[in-house]
């Protein structure tokens, strides 16, 4: 996997899908242990969200993260925290609902994004929902994972154009979860 650096921090270049791989799971558990110690009196609860969160599912090996917050928690304190070991608030980068945290210096650590989300946040509640019906219905697990596999395929070098190729699947998916 190449990279490029923007603003001094790393971002994928290439779109590579991989089969599930069950380090996935101690990964996360890795850079929970991270997050917990830096900001744990601030945090309800760290989520696995994200396709390398459902076993068999094919996915980016990026670790998505949501850190939950009480919906009364100083989101500058979570800042200030994270901060404190290499994290650096990026804002909600257009959707409401949870905070997007750009790194450096993680390179021991598995490539993840990390978002902070309040508790009542809506984006959280679609995450956890998306997540948990994919981990019941291993159908929907085997198609959507060949939809990202084949768009990989066809956009190896182009992000925008692999999430377009998928956003047909996950909107049928949303549609049976009746979202």
């Amino acid at each position: 996997m190449s990279f490029y650096f923007c603003g001094g921090f790393m971002r994928t270049k290439d779109v590579v899908v991989l089969s599930y791989q069950e380090s996935w799971k101690d990964d996360f558990e890795q850079i929970s242990k991270e997050l917990q110690e830096a900001a744990g009196k601030l945090i309800l609860r760290i989520e696995h969200v994200g396709s390398t969160s459902v076993q068999g599912l094919s996915a980016k090996p990026i670790i998505d993260i949501d850190l939950v917050v009480s919906d009364d928690t100083d989101l500058t304190e979570v800042i200030d925290s994270l901060s404190k070991i290499g994290y650096v608030h990026e804002g909600n980068l257009g959707i409401e609902g949870r905070e997007a945290f750009a790194y450096s210096g993680k390179e021991h650590l598995q490539l993840h994004h990390l978002y902070v989300c309040p508790e009542s946040s809506c984006e959280l509640k679609r995450h956890l929902a998306f997540r948990d019906y994919l981990r019941c219905h291993p159908e929907a697990v085997q198609v959507y994972g060949e939809v990202k596999e084949k768009a990989a395929q066809l956009f190896p070098k182009d992000i925008d154009s692999y999430i377009a190729y998928k956003s047909t699947i996950i909107e049928q998916i949303y549609k049976e979860m009746e979202i």
